[in-house]
């Protein structure tokens, strides 16, 4: 087959660099269809980790400097591999973060990137939002996004309707300050885009949470704002043996 640059409405994507494509063959090997190799980076040691797992999987994997230049928009990319897209399996009912109509996909694969590295990697993605399998969010991320559990929404009502936990929905007034409200499991942590944030009626049926700030700013980016909302959630949560 004859690929393509990146489409949305293809069934196809591709992560661009050595260890996002390690990742892929990693947690999904069942989706990957080929892997794209630059003659120029053969002595890279990812590189060979990827042949190696090709091999043992027997994933098409073959040096190709012309596709490699068509799909990826990036210098010095030494890999790229080629998948089918998927919809993995969504618990409805564990801790989770929702982001309310995010827009630029950079953020998008920062997010990922942090949700599982702090161990909360389940995404409700509330429409029109970003594209999480463009190459460019799941550079930005990584790889991290073919470790996450992941689900889009028609609307913020339809994701509210099937989760049963607590919801924390931040805004920059919100009556709760973040360092100081009991954290309860399941949660769902609610932010919204990067411009416009929360619609106000977001905040029915939901815990309104704040960051405070030590001197007067507008806001934080989204990326930092979710960052910290994660990392006092997994500092709150009891640990093996205490």
């Amino acid at each position: 087959m004859r690929w393509k640059r990146y489409d949305r409405d293809s069934p196809y994507s591709h992560s661009i660099g050595v260890f996002p494509t390690l990742e892929l063959l990693t947690q999904r090997p069942e989706q990957v269809r080929e892997v794209v190799l630059s003659s120029i980076g053969r002595r890279n040691q990812g590189v060979a980790k990827i042949e190696e797992l090709c091999r043992r999987r027997r994933i098409p994997c073959n040096i190709d400097d012309h596709l490699l230049e068509r799909l990826s928009s990036a210098e010095n990319t030494y890999a790229i591999g080629i998948f089918q897209k998927y919809w993995p399996p969504w618990d409805s009912t564990n801790n989770q973060v929702v982001l309310v109509e995010p827009g630029d996909m950079g953020n998008l694969g920062t997010i990922i990137r942090t949700m599982v590295g702090l161990g909360t990697p389940r995404l409700a993605l509330i429409r029109p939002a970003a594209d999480l399998f463009h190459p460019k969010a799941i550079r930005a991320s990584m790889g991290a996004l073919f470790r996450l559990s992941f689900r889009y929404f028609d609307s913020y009502s339809v994701w509210q309707k099937q989760f049963p936990g607590t919801v924390y929905a931040f805004f920059s007034d919100g009556t709760g300050d973040l360092e100081e409200i009991a954290i309860q499991s399941p949660h769902a942590f609610v932010f919204g885009n990067e411009g416009a944030g929360l619609p106000v009626e977001m905040s029915q049926g939901a815990n309104t949470v704040k960051i405070a700030f030590q001197a007067t700013i507008d806001s934080l980016s989204l990326p930092v704002a979710v960052g910290i909302a994660l990392y006092q959630a997994q500092n709150r949560r009891p640990r093996e043996g205490i």
